[in-house]
């Protein structure tokens, strides 16, 4: 699943929440979640403390979440939340496994305690959740067959070029080509981008469009196909760079709070991108992009 999603479609990262803010404002109604806390700025952090250990929603997307073959869970998510939350005092993550549309309706249900996914911050979700600042920026890229015959190297192109286009599963990527006048139906929704991968290697596609960092790890062992250049996507007319980040319920200001706190220190001493780069991320991942700005407040 990608961290963003598309709003009107059913959830990327990825990254945007069509079906994840229906789910959230249905999971808004429960009473565990209007109990949740009473204390001011939430007090789900002093809670972790006492117990030892946070749960953590992830949507078993490599790199940003998963449960390796050994049976570990593992990815740049859970990797950072592990420094993080050991800074703050807890020293045990558990993986709580869902699908990713379910991500923000099983935290407001309080099924675990923090996404740690790598999700696309959005206006749309940034009213279901609060996130903490992004620990990553993304750019798209393509999936395109060898030496990029027919030339795609951002949604107008494929809209001009009339080539064949995939995306995956509730991509971020099915709204920005449609934002540059791809016919929405017209574009062949497949899982992943190993999918996306399969498809343009058979040429049942011309293109499979998805994050830059998801087209460049998959296309490493293809005889066939390559990734182009990272760019940005143009969204509402602006040329537009995502950002993933941990998401909160909305009442646990306090945690998301001490969270940036730690987030800063790793970013300002270089560590958040060690943790990053095993998992393909690069300097040009790193970002000071805020929630706030993502957001659109």
């Amino acid at each position: 699943m990608e961290h963003g999603s598309y709003t009107s479609g059913p959830t990327r990262r990825s990254l945007l929440a069509g079906v994840a803010a229906l789910g959230a404002l249905g999971a808004a109604g429960c009473s565990r979640v209007a109990t949740a806390s009473t204390t001011e700025g939430g007090d789900l952090l002093d809670r972790l403390k006492a117990q030892g250990v946070v749960r953590l929603g992830i949507a078993g997307e490599i790199p940003f979440g998963y449960i390796n073959t050994d049976g570990e869970l593992t990815g740049e998510a859970p990797e950072l939340a592990r420094a993080i939350f050991k800074r703050l005092g807890v020293d045990s993550v558990q993986p709580v496994p869902t699908e990713f549309g379910s991500l923000i309706p099983g935290l407001n249900s309080q099924q675990f305690d923090v996404v740690a996914a790598g999700m696309y911050v959005n206006a749309e979700r940034c009213a279901e959740v609060i996130f903490a600042d992004p620990d990553y920026q993304m750019l798209d890229a393509f999936i395109v067959r060898k030496g990029n015959p027919k030339g795609l190297h951002n949604y107008k192109d494929v809209v001009e070029k009339k080539a064949k286009f995939a995306t995956g599963t509730g991509y971020a990527e099915i709204e920005y080509a449609v934002q540059a006048g791809y016919k929405e139906s017209d574009i062949l929704i497949v899982p992943d981008q190993v999918a996306g991968l399969n498809a343009v290697e058979a040429g049942r596609v011309d293109v499979f469009a998805g994050t830059a960092l998801t087209t460049r790890e998959v296309v490493k062992k293809s005889g066939k196909a390559e990734s182009t250049e990272p760019f940005k996507p143009i969204l509402d007319g602006k040329p537009h760079v995502d950002g993933g980040a941990f998401a909160f319920r909305p009442t646990e200001t306090k945690l998301r709070d001490a969270f940036n706190v730690e987030l800063r220190k790793l970013k300002k001493s270089g560590e958040l991108f060690r943790i990053l780069q095993p998992f393909g991320f690069t300097k040009a991942e790193m970002t000071d992009l805020t929630a706030k700005e993502l957001c659109g407040g």
